[in-house]
């Protein structure tokens, strides 16, 4: 299985702004381009960690073939829908499976394809890898006010750490990311 992201968050769920609000920073601190890397990073792990996605952003989901069972799991929950399940063929001729042959359930966590009632998945003969690809839409929402409010804040922590501590490990933090982030972060996280 391969997954790739096509369509990245319009936007980071913790602002400039906060950020500097949150760290104490005199607004005339010049490291801006600095610290929305450290947003983006502090973002990336989190999402890596819950194995979520916060902002609204598109994924596609490779799979040599079809499943077995009448399911696709999809990972980066909360799945928002499902643009397209595209099949290539032995000669690499893509067809699109018409949706209503199955189900997209965005109430499950991870969110999951299910056929309808009397509907299977193509017999086509598929090329020997990515013969499948699922391309879905995920996230919470497109703005911040979406994204869970302990996760802005281990954002915020980890930004927070990331900035104090240019380095991973240092005398004074034995520890790559403060354990209350992990914290904050391992109640929802996404198995």
């Amino acid at each position: 299985m391969g997954l790739n992201q096509t369509s990245a968050p319009a936007i980071e769920p913790v602002s400039l702004e906060e950020i500097k609000l949150h760290l104490r920073l005199d607004s005339g601190i010049t490291e801006d381009a600095l610290l929305s890397s450290l947003i983006t990073a502090a973002r990336q792990y989190c999402e890596g960690f819950q194995r979520r996605a916060y902002i609204t952003q598109t994924w596609q989901m490779w799979l040599d073939r079809f499943p077995v069972i009448d399911n696709i799991y999809l990972p980066w929950p909360p799945l928002q829908s499902v643009s397209s399940i595209k099949y290539y063929d032995t000669e690499g001729v893509e067809s699109t499976l018409h949706d209503s042959n199955y189900y997209v359930d965005t109430q499950s966590q991870p969110g999951r394809l299910s056929l309808n009632y009397g509907r299977y998945w193509p017999t086509t003969a598929l090329r020997p890898t990515n013969g499948v690809c699922v391309t879905f839409v995920c996230g919470y929402g497109d703005s911040a006010e979406d994204v869970p409010v302990k996760v802005l804040y281990a954002i915020k922590l980890l930004v927070g750490h990331f900035y104090e501590n240019r380095e991973a490990i240092s005398q004074s933090q034995l520890y790559p990311a403060p354990i209350s982030v992990d914290a904050l972060l391992w109640q929802d996280r996404c198995f």
